[in-house]
């Protein structure tokens, strides 16, 4: 038996994690893709284009690997939180190439580094930035996925598509009438729980 190589379940995990984010945009308007859906204005497409910035940045910089990707919204003058959303002149396209490209980079990166190189985070302070390639593709791993489950639960409120992909619902296979009945028993229960 041969020895499994780790890359290969992170190549799958970070995958997965990529298009359970990325599939949440299709078929939705331009204007879904954008709107704020939470008071901190979480929305689709910024969700998309935080996890690009994100990935050039761990899967890149930090390893000494830039992509050469503008990235004005990070620059030391961009306004706080530029980066989760996107502007009037980024279209769709532009924010899902960047995903795109920075799949890409990332991948470069895990190829052509081993798993225990170090590199140095730009922007964690100076006695505590560096960190293991492996500890850098867990982390990303680990926050697409988060924003995966975020970009689940924006798509489910606009029109109720929901699971990690098109084909994996991963939910009981009920009817909106079951689906509404259930809703209806676990809001009686909450407010039974609330009035003892």
């Amino acid at each position: 038996m041969t020895t499994p190589d780790p890359k290969d379940d992170l190549r799958f995990y970070l995958r997965s994690a990529r298009e359970a984010l990325l599939w949440k945009l299709d078929g939705l308007s331009e204007y879904d893709v954008r709107r704020p859906l939470t008071p901190t204005g979480t929305n689709l497409l910024g969700l998309v284009k935080h996890a690009a910035t994100t990935e050039l940045g761990y899967l890149g910089d930090t390893f000494g690997r830039p992509s050469g990707e503008p990235l004005p919204w990070i620059a030391e003058d961009a306004e706080p939180n530029a980066d989760m959303w996107a502007t009037p002149d980024q279209t769709r396209a532009d924010i899902v190439g960047l995903y795109h490209r920075a799949w890409v980079h990332a991948d470069a990166t895990l190829d052509a580094l081993p798993l225990d190189t170090i590199g140095t985070v730009p922007w964690w302070p100076e006695h505590d930035n560096e960190v293991t390639l492996h500890h850098a593709v867990v982390r990303i791993i680990s926050d697409t996925h988060r924003h995966a489950g975020h970009a689940d639960i924006l798509r489910e409120l606009l029109d109720g598509a929901v699971g990690m992909e098109k084909s994996n619902t991963s939910l009981p296979p009920e009817d909106k009438a079951w689906w509404e009945a259930h809703h209806a028993r676990l809001e009686r229960a909450a407010r039974e729980a609330d009035a003892n």
